[in-house]
């Protein structure tokens, strides 16, 4: 499609746009009065208008059942993590048995690292992206740590050549090559938050099972974002929050995925608890773990119902507006973003913007470094109604999403911008 830089063209592709009406099912800030812009969806969603009812029908249901709402609510508690896995399955390409919602992102991720990270003396290497999340960092090197290693020589970055802003694809491969017998784990997130790069997880995973090591990714930014084929990519595991893309509020439940070649082995190492124990016999409370035979069995304590609600709320929509649907919208409004800061620099005297997000390996996010004006530009952004993010040094990220970022969003954050550069 030929783009224009026009508020009419804008206009004319959100009315073609079949996914439009879901924008009135979430709540905007308010500044200066107006609905503001929101394109930090990939910070922390937008809240769906229903999270409230879901939410409201656990606590009623709590006034009015006490404990036996385990059994009797709506939705009875006992069972109530069971309703997320069919949902899930389209959002993270996993099949039912893969998945679990249960605790928070760096937990997961610490909880499958105990599995998956069994260092040995010979083997005992993690290959990730340099700069990856600090949460993950840590995770790292304190399970580094934790089995007797020096993280400094444990945990091998891979990062941007000089004068470059992305991870080859290449470079990543040839690292997992050159460490290969010394190699445990292979980890990466989906896509970088920084820079908003989406890693080739189905080749970087073929190269960590050749090297003979594990293969896992945080995909909190990749989660509700992009397309994902978790199963057919045989990943062996993955773990993602809930509250960027999927909506479900600040500090969200969030989720799990386990290969289902793994998740029978009741021999693999696990840290265990009482919600993973096989169902029929839970309630006996004897002594021997005894895993569920599915992704549940890496489950420690009852599920958050309150959280899980507010995660129902946002799933449901998912599934009304489809998968795929979404992220053939998200690649067409950060495809026009691309567009409109392209037009930005052709038409200013100098280039003001570079954008390092790749355009071929990229989702809903788009990161800008500022070259010219950055902070006078992010704070234009504000008084005018736009919510966006500032990462130092210089760099804005921005992050149109598909459920509820329209095209003329799109073509005004452009405007904001111009004005500011021609001041």
């Amino acid at each position: 499609m030929r783009f224009e830089n026009t508020l009419d063209f804008a206009r004319r592709l959100d009315a073609d746009d079949t996914l439009k009406d879901f924008r009135s099912k979430f709540y905007f800030p308010i500044i200066h009065g107006k609905e503001a812009i929101y394109f930090t969806g990939n910070s922390l969603g937008l809240q769906p208008k229903t999270t409230q009812d879901y939410v409201l029908n656990e606590l009623e249901d709590w006034a009015s059942f006490g404990v036996e709402g385990h059994f009797h609510a709506r939705q009875p508690w006992l069972s109530y993590h069971e309703l997320f896995p069919n949902l899930l399955t389209k959002i993270v390409g996993g099949l039912p048995e893969e998945i679990v919602v249960m605790n928070q992102l760096t937990v997961n991720l610490h909880l499958l690292m105990a599995t998956f990270y069994q260092p040995t003396k010979q083997r005992y290497k993690i290959i990730c992206e340099a700069k990856a999340f600090p949460s993950d960092q840590y995770a790292f090197e304190s399970q580094a740590r934790f089995h007797g290693f020096n993280p400094d020589e444990t945990v091998i970055e891979v990062g941007p050549r000089t004068g470059e802003h992305i991870i080859r694809t290449a470079d990543i491969l040839s690292a997992i090559k050159q460490h290969a017998h010394e190699l445990a784990l292979v980890i990466f997130s989906g896509v970088n938050y920084y820079n908003g790069q989406v890693f080739d997880m189905k080749n970087i995973c073929k190269a960590a099972h050749e090297a003979g090591a594990y293969c896992g990714f945080d995909l909190a930014h990749a989660t509700g974002n992009i397309e994902l084929h978790l199963h057919d990519w045989d990943v062996d595991f993955a773990c993602w929050c809930s509250y960027k893309y999927l909506n479900s509020g600040p500090g969200g439940v969030a989720g799990a995925f386990i290969h289902q070649k793994h998740i029978g082995n009741k021999d693999l190492k696990r840290l265990a608890g009482w919600w993973g124990y096989e169902k029929a016999t839970r309630f006996q409370m004897e002594k021997g773990f005894k895993p569920i035979a599915t992704a549940e069995g890496w489950q420690l304590s009852n599920a958050p119902v309150l959280s899980m609600a507010a995660h129902k709320a946002s799933l449901d929509i998912f599934e009304d507006a489809g998968m795929k649907n979404l992220v053939v919208k998200g690649q067409m409004l950060s495809d026009y973003l691309f567009f409109i800061i392209e037009e930005l620099n052709r038409t200013s005297k100098e280039k003001f913007i570079e954008v390092i997000t790749p355009q071929d390996a990229k989702g809903c996010q788009l990161s800008m470094l500022m070259l010219k004006k950055g902070k006078e530009v992010f704070e234009a952004l504000k008084q005018n109604g736009v919510i966006a993010d500032w990462r130092e040094p210089i760099v804005i990220r921005v992050a149109p999403v598909p459920l509820y970022n329209s095209f003329e969003d799109i073509y005004h954050f452009g405007r904001i911008i111009t004005q500011v550069i021609n001041q």
